[in-house]
């Protein structure tokens, strides 16, 4: 089970794309600077705008081959496979040399099932990049999805040899014996993936999995709570935590862990499911009954929950409403005996005594069918056809969710093993396989921008009067908020930010004195990832208005963006490649990394942005001592300083006004350890993990070894 690889791909998208040369110069728009914007926008994952920056220099410049990738790359993000596949050939026919560009296309042939086809690509890519981690594992696992094993193992064994204390590595083949059936070679790997990295919780959840067949309940879970330990936020290991504790009459601890997960995804079917069952056990009918509907909402075939829901009904007197579920499941499995017969007991009690006789006597007759055919040593009885019982005693209790055998209505269900055959290895194919436990990494800036990520958790909404106040006037069309967890924009969206652009054009011409419109049409700028554009408004926002607090907190916000998207790109160590693994290799050449000269203006360019942002965040301080967001935001400024005294000052300061800022404890929580204060630094990140912050408890765990 490597489900929860995915989940941080997004933000480290761009690491890899490399600037590649372009000598070609302008044609109708100017192609670099509209190719860097949608690299922003790719950055900041605005997929969806980032291919309309792209589709314009290709519009212009049909030739180039550098647009074609990173348009592949964003369709990759918005699963657009079929089209990454496409923009990935057209981008190879102008440059076969690109070795990322394979490397996108493997994956995108892995996610469309063909597997001889990105095997191709990385091999192809791998004669470009010998010894590559990401691509050699993608290989072997386009092996696995082929069912070719011996392939697969070849590829493992090639790994290994370069790759020895990447425990990736054994995780993955481990999963692969464990398809295979070897049950003892897996746990051997499992294993050993968990001694080479002891904070990676899908190791344990697989183990656990291994466990679990072999019914060693007790080390099974005991797997399973170290998994929840370093990730409390994966519902996967609560619900098979929760089959675990039903096998080990632990009935209350099993109804504990699929509330859990409700309370995490309240859309959740298997934890439905499987809690409507265990109410149902405890009498708890209506409750049950209330699981079966939110599973019915969402899949309305679901003859188990509809049958489930049936004998409920049946239960608290709605016979009308079993009558329809039971109705509902014969016209699926019109040979299960039990609902005729249950039918007919709702019908009776509605007084339809010759539809409650009809019922019985249908049920009889296909008793009385499957009898005599048992007897003449029929092989597909009838009730084969519809799926008997499994007399396993070691399935008495579970099915797994793809078992449409009626006759298991009433099993607890556990993660279907097709289902997870086809997306266990999703999450590396997607290019992720290197991303092991939390990684350690500061909560983000805050900005102030129209929109937010709507996660499944609510969050604390952020309040400041400064821009309470400003929003009371409705200077601008719509509410600004605060948050750092921006969101990505809508196709809508998009257009609606490019027509307001123009509007405030339009305004500007008409009174070129006019702030506000300047300051709007910052933002729109920002919105779309035209960050050289926004700090011109912004800076002529505070010519006009030098005592505009918001202006000076945006544009450092702005600057912050781009002086980290330029550093990111620049960047060509491995450990920064590897962190997307369609890398582009180090495309910059030696000639200008080596060169002293430039390394010295890059320096003297980053330190003369870091002052200008300094300066921002110092001016809303002495505006507005209030506002909590200019302390953090320069105590992360600091933090990518090394200036970890300094930073911690800040936080501090940002704490000291709102002792609830979950954020701040987080980050002072890193800089502390980051300075060796240790029980200061666990103090801090136990705060953030209680106020909401839950990859503190992962950090916490790794320092503590407990």
């Amino acid at each position: 089970m490597l489900l929860n690889q995915l989940k941080r791909m997004k933000k480290a998208i761009l690491l890899f794309l490399l600037p590649l040369c372009s000598h070609i110069l302008f044609a109708q728009i100017n192609t670099d600077r509209v190719l860097e914007i949608g690299r922003n926008a790719l950055y900041f994952e605005d997929y969806v705008l980032s291919i309309q920056y792209f589709n314009q220099v290709i519009k212009a410049k049909p030739w180039l081959a550098e647009p074609y990738f990173y348009r592949a790359v964003a369709k990759i993000n918005l699963d657009d496979y079929k089209g990454a596949e496409e923009d990935c050939s057209l981008c190879l026919q102008r440059n076969p040399f690109l070795v990322q560009a394979y490397y996108a296309r493997g994956i995108a042939c892995q996610n469309l099932e063909k597997y001889d086809n990105a095997i191709a690509d990385y091999t192809k890519g791998l004669e470009l990049k010998p010894e590559d981690r990401p691509m050699m594992t993608n290989k072997a696992i386009a092996y696995i999805q082929k069912k070719d094993y011996d392939g697969a193992e070849t590829v493992f064994n090639e790994l290994m040899a370069v790759h020895a204390k990447y425990s990736m590595n054994y995780l993955a083949r481990g999963s692969m014996y464990l398809e295979k059936g070897d049950t003892l070679r897996a746990l051997q790997d499992y294993n050993t993936s968990i001694e080479l990295d002891p904070y990676y919780p899908p190791a344990y959840g697989n183990r656990a999995i291994i466990h679990y067949q072999m019914n060693d309940w007790k080390t099974a879970l005991a797997d399973l709570n170290e998994a929840i330990r370093l990730n409390p936020r994966e519902g996967g290991y609560y619900i098979n935590r929760g089959l675990v504790r039903f096998q080990m009459d632990d009935l209350r601890g099993a109804m504990a862990d699929y509330d859990q997960v409700v309370a995490m995804d309240s859309r959740n079917l298997i934890a439905r499911f499987n809690r409507g069952l265990l109410r149902s056990q405890v009498g708890d009918n209506n409750r049950a009954i209330e699981d079966f509907d939110v599973v019915l909402e969402e899949e309305p075939d679901n003859y188990m929950a509809c049958y489930n829901r049936a004998l409920l009904r049946f239960e608290t007197g709605d016979y009308q409403g079993a009558i329809q579920d039971y109705d509902k499941v014969l016209a699926q499995y019109p040979n299960f005996i039990p609902a005729y017969y249950n039918r007919s007991e709702a019908k009776r009690k509605l007084r339809d005594n010759a539809g409650a006789d009809r019922d019985a006597w249908t049920a009889y007759e296909i008793e009385e069918r499957s009898r005599k055919e048992r007897l003449a040593g029929v092989a597909a009885s009838i009730a084969a056809t519809d799926g008997a019982a499994s007399s396993d005693p070691k399935e008495e209790n579970t099915r797994e969710q793809s078992d449409k055998n009626i006759n298991k209505f009433n099993r607890l269900v556990v993660y279907d093993k097709e289902e997870e055959r086809r997306s266990k290895y999703h999450s590396d194919i997607r290019g992720r396989v290197q991303d092991k436990n939390v990684r350690v990494d500061l909560e983000p800036q805050f900005v102030l921008t129209y929109y937010e990520k709507i996660g499944q958790v609510k969050k604390i909404i952020y309040y400041d009067k400064t821009i309470e106040a400003f929003n009371a006037q409705m200077i601008l069309s719509r509410k600004l908020r605060i948050t750092n967890e921006e969101a990505a924009l809508t196709e809508d969206q998009i257009a609606a930010h490019f027509a307001s652009i123009n509007d405030y054009s339009f305004e500007i011409e008409k009174d070129a004195r006019n702030v506000h419109a300047y300051f709007g049409r910052a933002l729109d700028f920002t919105l779309v990832q035209d960050f050289a554009e926004a700090i011109k408004d912004y800076d002529r926002v505070l010519e006009l208005d030098p005592s505009f607090v918001i202006a000076y907190f945006n544009r450092a916000v702005v600057q912050y963006k781009q002086l980290e998207y330029n550093q990111q790109s620049q960047l060509t160590d491995e450990s920064t490649t590897l962190s997307m693994n369609i890398n582009a290799g180090k495309q910059i050449t030696n000639a200008i990394i080596n060169d002293p000269i430039t390394a010295k203006l890059k320096d003297d360019r980053k330190t003369f942005v870091h002052e200008q942002i300094v300066r921002d965040y110092d001016m809303v301080i002495k505006l507005n001592p209030g506002f909590i967001y200019a302390y953090f935001n320069r105590g992360n400024l600091r933090c990518a300083q090394r200036d970890y005294r300094a930073a911690i000052q800040d936080y501090s300061e940002a704490i000291l006004r709102d002792p609830e800022f979950a954020e701040a404890y987080f980050n002072r929580g890193l800089a502390r350890l980051s300075q060796g204060d240790a029980n200061r630094g666990i103090a801090d990140l136990s705060k953030a993990g209680e106020l909401g912050i839950v990859n503190a408890y992962n950090i916490i765990k790794r320092m503590t070894g407990n």
